[in-house]
Order: C-alpha cells, then structure tokens, then sequence
C-alpha cells in the first residue's frame, strides 16, 4: 500500500488552473522527485500535500487514513515534516533552540541529546550556540532539515533543499538523503541531483501530470524533453 495516495486533486486561483485533476502517489521508503518548469504547479501541489493550501476537489490519504481536511499542524502529527523553499528559521534564535523547538513537539525525554543528534545529522552540531540569523543561507537552509528531521517523520517534503548549497554541500546532503529513512519527496530545480537521488520522477505542467517513472524514463520522454529538460528553468 502507498504511503501517500492523492485522487483528482484540484486547485484553482481564479481561471488559474493551477492544479487541475492530478493522481499522486508516494511508496514507502522512496525518495521521488516532483520537477516541472516555473509555473508548473509545483508549489501548489505541495501546499495541499502537506496541508498548507487548502483543497478544492479530490481526496488525499495517509496511510490509509484520510487526510483531505486536515490542517497542516495536524498532518505534521501523523507524520509528515515540510522544510520550506524560503527558510523559515527563527534568526534571533540559537541554532539549538530552533531544532528544540522541533524535538519538543515529539514528546521526546532527552531533550539534548535529540536536539544535538538532528544538528550532527546535518553537520551542524558545531552550530549550536550560535544564532540561526547569523548562519550563511546554506547552513539556513540544513537547519530547517535539521528541524524536519527532528519530528521524527514517516514522509519529508524538501522544497529546494540545495538551493545556496556549495558543491561541498551538495555532496554532504546527497549522502545525507540517502541516509534517511524516511520517505521523501524532493522538489529540486538541480537537475543533477534529482537523477541522483531519485528512484521516480513526476513531472508537472500546466497544472497536470506530463510524466512519471524511473530517471531513465523521464530521461528518454519526448514529451519531458520537449517541455522540460531541454534547459528550461525549473524553478517553481
């Protein structure tokens, strides 16, 4: 059974069809990237995903229960963790404290040693002490994992985690995804890692699903290549 099964989800703004009819599905222990052109839907499809937009029509199901209405605080407490595509740290904040603040809501009973085993995951646990606002946007962007992390969840969603990474970075957190043993959906505009990490793709455009499959698929799609991978951007 999947992990997550979405059904005829739609979202629109206006005439805006920016999620028109998609079917979604995530498998247990899989990492799948969501990739599209700027305006694709991306965004969009994530936000109802993880609660944050509200859907329209259609049905969303985790782990068999249905989870459609629920708001988005409720969907991190049946398993699902969002690391935002614009950092949503707290700056004035420690390092420790906003990853805490995380491993707080799991009821955890060593509250250091939780915080610090998420900071050492993302190779922050030198960090610690120091405020988050004063943290290179890279390190922002591995905090707000590091936070994810935290919740302990069955399915995280990274919206362009390796945006203002180094190559170095870049490295450190493939490694670390492949590490995890969470589910995980990847929404990234780097190509690279995407064929990297991911063992299916979904590509959207318009608002609908173009494509899904193995990279190799996706790779060798007509239809992808003409909308998509012939080096448009893919930001959304």
């Amino acid at each position: 059974m999947s992990l997550l099964e979405a059904r005829g989800l739609i979202c629109h703004f206006g005439g805006v069809k920016a999620i028109d009819g998609v079917d979604f599905d995530l498998e247990p222990g899989e990492v799948h990237a969501l990739i599209g052109s700027n305006g694709a839907g991306k965004s969009t499809l994530v936000g109802l995903l993880s609660g944050r937009i509200p859907v329209q029509a259609g049905s969303i199901r985790f782990d068999g229960r249905d989870i459609t209405r629920l708001p988005a605080h409720a969907r991190v407490a049946c398993g699902i963790a969002y690391a935002f595509q614009i950092t949503s740290v707290f700056p004035r904040l420690s390092v420790f404290d906003n990853v805490a603040l995380a491993v707080q809501r799991t009821g955890a009973r060593d509250l250091r040693a939780g915080t610090m085993a998420a900071l050492d995951r993302v190779g922050l646990a030198a960090l610690a002490d120091r405020l988050a606002g004063a943290l290179s946007y890279g390190h922002q962007r591995l905090l707000e994992i590091a936070m994810g992390l935290a919740l302990a969840p069955r399915l995280l969603i990274l919206d362009e985690p390796t945006q203002g990474l180094a190559a170095a970075e870049i490295d450190s957190f493939k490694a670390l995804v492949r590490s995890l043993p969470a589910t995980i959906l990847l929404i990234e505009h780097n190509m690279e890692v995407v064929m990297d990490l991911a063992g299916r793709i979904t590509v959207l455009g318009n608002g609908r699903v173009l494509a899904r499959g193995t990279p190799a698929e996706i790779r060798a799609n007509p239809v992808v290549q003409a909308a998509y991978l012939g080096g448009r951007d893919a930001d959304a």
